[in-house]
């Protein structure tokens, strides 16, 4: 299975290339930039000191914004589903607070948090907390009925249920939750610091569409890419590995 995967993902990869090549080919340099230019560029950004404070913005950022959506998400969800009668009403208020369009909210933001990085976390964890807490409310809901019905007859607390019950038997269905909480959150961070920010990739990224630098917007749209590529890939591998551990 592996074998083939890897094949399937180069040959997936060749015809990213091509394609891409193809494309610049037609449209020219004044829309795109040929693939190896564009990681050469990509290399030198990473590389080069100026960009440093920018990329640790975005780290800092994005990594408080994960951890308090992945927080408050898994609690808030394992809390929620554990409550049967709680779930079935925050749940659908839940499905739809997360249709809302966030951009709307941002203003908001702005006035409650200010300019800085605060207003980007807080953007971050809206994207991704609702389906963190929605994947973790559905977990709950799947937890073999043979394992609360011994809970109970043991007359375990709620605390204690939680503990080793819920907790246990929900972690392969959370950590799904999560992975895709992780996409939502990078893109709500970087989203966040487009609007009112002075650093981090998205103030880059919108500088360079300001002074139309498409080299600049090409690498860094590259470097994002394969950030959000790997990250969920490696986060896969462990999802598949705890679901057949469960199993």
């Amino acid at each position: 299975m592996k074998p083939r995967r890897a094949l399937y993902t180069g040959i997936f990869l060749a015809a990213l290339f091509v394609s891409w090549h193809a494309l610049y080919m037609a449209f020219g340099p004044r829309v795109l930039t040929p693939p190896w230019e564009t990681f050469g560029n990509a290399v030198n950004i990473l590389t080069a000191p100026v960009y440093w404070p920018h990329i640790g913005e975005s780290i800092r950022s994005f990594s408080i914004a994960l951890a308090i959506a992945f927080g408050l998400g898994t609690l808030g969800g394992i809390a929620i589903g554990g409550w049967p009668a709680c779930a079935e009403v925050l749940e659908p208020l839940l499905v739809n607070f997360n249709s809302v369009p966030k951009v709307a909210l941002y203003p908001v933001i702005l006035l409650i948090f200010g300019l800085g990085m605060w207003a980007k976390v807080v953007f971050g964890v809206l994207h991704g907390v609702i389906p963190i807490m929605i994947s973790s409310i559905g977990a709950v809901r799947n937890v073999n009925p043979i394992f609360v019905r011994s809970a109970q007859t043991m007359h375990l607390t709620r605390l204690q249920m939680i503990r080793r019950i819920w907790v246990p038997a929900t972690i392969p269905e959370i950590f799904s939750g999560l992975r895709l909480g992780f996409s939502l959150t990078l893109l709500g961070t970087v989203f966040g610091e487009f609007f009112a920010s002075q650093r981090g990739f998205g103030f880059l990224l919108m500088n360079a569409i300001d002074l139309r630098n498409i080299p600049t917007i090409m690498s860094l749209i590259l470097i994002l890419v394969v950030f959000a590529v790997l990250s969920n890939s490696a986060l896969l591998a462990v999802d598949r590995r705890l679901h057949r551990w469960q199993a």
